[in-house]
């Protein structure tokens, strides 16, 4: 049986081909009924009932709820999207915030502190018996070789005072950092370097993701930024 709604949308010239159809209005713009679609519908309603028969208070009631609903989502998609933006976005004071900061990443490339020391980690695939930690000079020369002995899967931290082999100062670097590891069997563990880098500039990645300069490493993203200084 029609309901008051769809006597309405046949006085005005619009058709329903079925219940389950969603109700369209043909205009320039849009074929999808919109707020102003909606208000304008119950505006001609009123206008254009019989004063014998009124359209029901309660009717109107409803359909006035239903105006005020759409309002309300309409408006609460509007407030989502743009803090979806905000949150998606990156600005200009964002990608400064990393410049001079000092991040742990991938990298067998690395920079002494002032001091001459230098620090890293090595992650290693499964627990290790033993590791070795060959640190190379500007020119490929070997520095020094530390004993890091046994270690745990995953992150683990190791030093290096700033010393050669000989007692004497390896200088300012940089310096290659090479690894080895093997398990109680004898088979080698997969150790993979991380080292200190300064950041001294950022770009804008294509993703839209900031993208860290790092001296003697190159580019890497954010996401591959394990710790920050």
């Amino acid at each position: 049986m029609a309901s008051s709604f769809d006597t309405t949308l046949a006085n005005l010239g619009i058709g329903r081909t079925g219940a389950s159809t969603t109700t369209t209005v043909t205009s320039k713009s849009s074929t999808t009924m919109g707020q102003s679609d909606f208000l304008t519908l119950m505006t001609a309603q009123m206008k254009n009932q019989d004063p014998f028969d009124p359209v029901d208070n309660t009717q109107m009631v409803a359909q006035m709820a239903q105006f005020s609903s759409l309002a309300g989502i309409t408006e609460m998609n509007s407030t989502l999207q743009t803090i979806a933006a905000k949150l998606g976005a990156t600005s200009a004071s964002d990608m400064m915030a990393w410049v001079g900061r000092t991040v742990l990443t991938e990298g067998s490339v690395a920079y002494p502190r002032t001091d001459g020391s230098l620090g890293g980690m090595i992650e290693l695939g499964s627990d290790a018996a033993a590791v070795n930690v060959v640190i190379e000079g500007p020119n490929g020369e070997i520095l020094k070789n530390v004993s890091l002995g046994a270690m745990k899967a995953g992150e683990n931290a190791f030093e290096w005072d700033g010393t050669t082999d000989t007692g004497e100062s390896a200088g300012s670097g940089p310096f290659t950092i090479r690894v080895a590891a093997q398990d109680a069997s004898g088979d080698s563990v997969t150790a993979t370097p991380l080292v200190w880098a300064p950041v001294t500039s950022v770009a804008l990645g294509s993703d839209g993701s900031p993208v860290l300069t790092l001296p003697g490493i190159g580019q890497v993203s954010t996401s591959a930024v394990r710790k920050i200084g």
